[in-house]
């Protein structure tokens, strides 16, 4: 017998649970860029499972999640997948990471509405000076390499 996936609203709620107590860079909870990220993907016309790793997008790179606890959720592989592929890893290098972006069907629709979030001249007001102009090149510099164009 085959598990059911999860539907949206229970990855959403996965979602929020994991990430319950964290902030982002300007102590807003977690849960905020989340909802932003789904609902961007949402309006750029994603499917539910790219709407779901809108969810889960930074659930193992920020450790709310394991590799092996996201394996035994109970979503589809394509989701696992997309999450996988947005998980920065330690070390690695902008290009290699946006080419495995790339290289991932979803997950460029995924990265486009987090970099729209991410990049949020609201959201970076909140940051000092340094961090906004640091953040901001550096999400310039992803978008060129997925071939984003700014939001």
């Amino acid at each position: 017998m085959t598990e059911q996936p999860l539907t949206l609203q229970e990855v959403e709620a996965l979602a929020r649970r994991a990430h319950e107590g964290q902030t982002d860079k300007a102590g807003r909870p977690y849960a905020e860029h989340l909802a932003a990220v789904a609902e961007g993907v949402r309006l750029l016309g994603g499917t539910p499972a790219q709407q779901a790793a809108g969810w889960l997008h930074d659930s193992v790179e920020d450790e709310a999640l394991s590799p092996g606890e996201l394996a035994s959720l109970a979503v589809p592989e394509e989701v696992k997948a997309m999450v996988l592929a947005l998980t920065k890893r330690p070390g690695e290098a902008l290009e290699e990471y946006a080419a495995r972006i790339l290289a991932t069907p979803g997950a460029p629709l995924v990265k486009e509405a987090d970099l729209a979030h991410n990049a949020d001249p609201v959201r970076l007001s909140a940051l000092d000076a340094p961090t906004r102009e640091r953040l901001t090149a550096k999400y310039a510099y992803v978008r060129s390499l997925l071939g984003v164009t700014a939001p």
